[in-house]
């Protein structure tokens, strides 16, 4: 069962409380900055967790700024709609707000606080800036890469060395989809489920991909069944690679 850490109680809870019916997940965003971006991406994660536990998810954001929008969409998190109420068969609703400011919000369910992004590299760039659009999922991964109750600290170099994490990651696996397929280890599936169940731990399910790659007693296609398996949640593009390795 999918945990999170209620932000107004500090306790972990079930993100739905049904195992049928329909959650919806309502972003809220102060406006188009790479902390609103953050937070549209851990709806968008949670949304994908409960789908994967075969839930389904209902996401909202209103009041979307079209810069927002578009960066979110390069982010590939998907369109979320501006609906203020609750829909049809709403069985339960999950806020994912920015900071602990917004965590006393008004209205029913758990609260996620995301933690702010903090830009180094200068004076933090729009939404729209070369740097940030050069390669999108390099600063999806670059957030994954931090619980979200801590603050993401980033730059050129940082979003440089999540590009090249990414480009190992899709050499690796175009080279391991050229041997035969294998099931996902239950182990391995087991810990990356346990990682994600746990309060939508990223750098936990990064982690448990790292050591698949490295297990020597894993075959190649395992690997790759794992990589696209984990791909589902993380939405890294990583089998973008197929058919390119020589």
């Amino acid at each position: 069962m999918l945990r999170i850490l209620d932000a107004r109680t500090g306790e972990p809870v079930p993100a739905t409380p049904a195992r049928r019916g329909l959650t919806r997940i309502e972003a809220r965003v102060p406006g188009p900055d790479l902390t609103s971006l953050r937070v549209l991406l851990t709806a968008d994660l949670l949304a994908r967790a409960l789908e994967l536990n075969g839930l389904q998810a209902w996401p909202t954001a209103p009041g979307q700024a079209p810069d927002l929008r578009a960066a979110a969409d390069a982010l590939a998190v998907r369109p979320f709609e501006e609906a203020h109420g609750p829909g049809f068969a709403e069985t339960g609703v999950v806020r994912v707000t920015a900071g602990e400011a917004e965590s006393a919000a008004e209205g029913e369910g758990p609260v996620m606080a995301v933690a702010p992004v903090v830009w180094t590299g200068g004076t933090e760039p729009p939404l729209s800036d070369p740097v940030l659009r050069a390669d999108p999922t390099a600063l999806r991964l670059a957030l994954l890469s931090v619980p979200r109750g801590e603050a993401v600290t980033l730059d050129e170099a940082t979003l440089k060395r999540a590009a090249e994490r990414l480009a190992g990651w899709r050499r690796d696996v175009a080279g391991w989809a050229r041997e035969p397929s294998r099931p996902v280890p239950e182990a391995v599936r087991a810990r990356l489920t346990d990682a994600w169940e746990d309060d939508l731990g990223m750098p936990d399910v990064l982690a448990a991909l790292a050591a698949a790659a490295a297990d020597p007693a894993i075959a190649d296609g395992a690997r790759f069944e794992t990589f696209a398996y984990a791909d589902r949640l993380l939405a890294l593009e990583l089998a973008r690679d197929l058919g390119t390795v020589g």
